[in-house]
């Protein structure tokens, strides 16, 4: 810990990255090889593991029989290295903890990490105003300009961490939920009510039984923890507001060979392979509409409906909201992309088309990504400081 900051990783290397082919593994160029990785990182991470990335590679060396030598540690995006090892995020929390610097918690000491109550481990155990008090801590990684989100996958379990905290705090044992964000460019942090809609609102709900605070850490590019601690500001107005099941959303078609498919009133039309981004919308039962689009077997109703039976993936990207963004958004599609099919799932506005292509994948796409970024957390950015 030079000058008493925290260096969890004493020799890194850097690569580019390629590809994920699973949640636990990355492929990326390392001194010209093509080499595999450990990501230690379940999340989705589309946002930061975008082609030509620069990762930081930790090695782990070939003792013990290990099957990847290097572990990916951290992603370089906008020149700032990000954090992907989630579980050196209780290491940050650990050092804040016993250097006095988590706000509201300063008056806490450690007794013990890893602690089981109930149907849930915690990470810690603390003691504090002569309580015990469990903490738990989230690693955050997904973040516009100054607005991060958590989770951005699904996550079942840390709801269920939520709710058994509350539990624990209204039978006399406080406890909370600690999220670092890796980015110091954060200024408020918010529940990812697109990505998981039960786990922002049940944040929201619990907001008043159990401690939560978000912090903005950084890394230098030696991996060495930035003094900078911020606490951000979490805008619960924004979460009442928008955490509904309703909105627009983006269903990104794989379509792995040329095909002509008969569109409903629309006839035979031609699509060639690559990636449809389709834009929809459903003021309510959001969810809903969106299983129904990942289902094949259904009746033919939606223009939609007759592309997805002949596609050969689906994947579905919600934007919550209570704004009418449908139209908005095919637009800022429409500007990143080749080109349209015309009239498609355009009937009921004046858009000439609301699916669009691209030769490949938008989730590789920093355009897309940027574009995914903007409808789901920079334009909420003026809305902020609205009480």
């Amino acid at each position: 810990m030079p000058g008493g900051r925290l260096r969890p990783f004493p020799d890194i290397r850097q690569a580019t990255f390629v590809r994920r082919p699973n949640r636990f593994v990355v492929e990326c160029t390392l001194d010209g090889h093509r080499i595999a990785a450990y990501m230690p990182n379940p999340g989705r991470l589309w946002e930061l593991l975008l082609p030509g990335r620069t990762l930081f590679l930790a090695d782990a060396g070939t003792a013990g029989g290990r099957k990847y030598r290097y572990t990916a540690v951290a992603v370089v995006r906008d020149g700032t290295p990000i954090l992907l090892h989630t579980h050196r995020s209780n290491d940050v929390a650990r050092w804040l903890l016993e250097q006095k610097k988590l706000p509201g918690l300063e008056d806490a000491t450690i007794v013990k990490a890893e602690v089981t109550a109930g149907r849930s481990r915690f990470d810690f155990l603390l003691h504090r105003q002569e309580k015990p008090f469990f903490l738990e801590v989230k690693s955050c990684t997904q973040f516009g300009r100054n607005i991060a989100m958590f989770p951005d996958a699904v996550t079942e379990r840390g709801r269920r961490h939520l709710v058994e905290l509350a539990s624990h705090a209204d039978r006399g044992t406080p406890g909370g939920v600690v999220f670092l964000v890796h980015w110091t460019r954060a200024d408020y942090f918010l529940p990812d009510y697109h990505t998981d809609l039960e786990f922002a609102r049940t944040l929201l709900t619990l907001r008043k039984r159990i401690f939560i605070r978000a912090l903005a850490v950084g890394w230098d590019h030696d991996m060495v923890m930035d003094k900078r601690i911020t606490e951000l500001t979490i805008p619960w107005h924004i979460v009442k507001r928008e955490a509904q099941d309703g909105g627009s959303y983006l269903l990104i078609i794989d379509m792995q060979a040329d095909r002509t498919i008969d569109i409903g009133k629309l006839g035979p039309t031609f699509f060639q392979r690559g990636y449809y981004i389709y834009v929809g919308s459903a003021r309510r039962h959001l969810t809903k509409r969106i299983d129904r689009h990942l289902r094949k077997r259904k009746n033919h109703f939606w223009h939609i409906d007759y592309l997805r039976h002949r596609a050969d993936g689906c994947t579905a990207l919600p934007v919550r909201t209570t704004d009418d963004l449908e139209c908005i958004l095919s637009k800022a599609v429409a500007a990143i992309t080749r080109h349209s099919i015309p009239g498609f799932g355009s009937s009921d506005c004046s858009c000439p088309s609301h699916l669009f292509y691209m030769e490949k994948n938008p989730l590789h796409d920093d355009s897309f990504i940027d574009t995914l970024l903007h409808f789901r957390m920079n334009r909420l950015h003026e809305q902020m400081t609205l009480i």
